[in-house]
């Protein structure tokens, strides 16, 4: 798997969810900047999501084993 093919980390990801919520905490954000920020964390948001949901999964499948 080459590094363009390789998907974030969840730990990365998360990373990159935080600083996005600190971005939209600045006193002078644009209202542009805030929109950009709040859709890359829900980006963000939703790739940690799925990476918590296939852990989950994993998981439940060697439990049951």
């Amino acid at each position: 798997m080459t590094e363009i093919e390789k998907k974030p980390s969840f730990e990365e990801t998360l990373a990159k969810l935080e600083q996005s919520s600190e971005n939209l905490k600045e006193e002078n954000i644009t209202l542009e900047d805030a929109l950009k920020n709040f859709e890359e964390g829900i980006a963000y948001y939703k790739v940690c999501s799925e990476i918590l949901n296939s852990a989950k999964q994993k998981i439940e499948t060697y439990s049951k084993e």
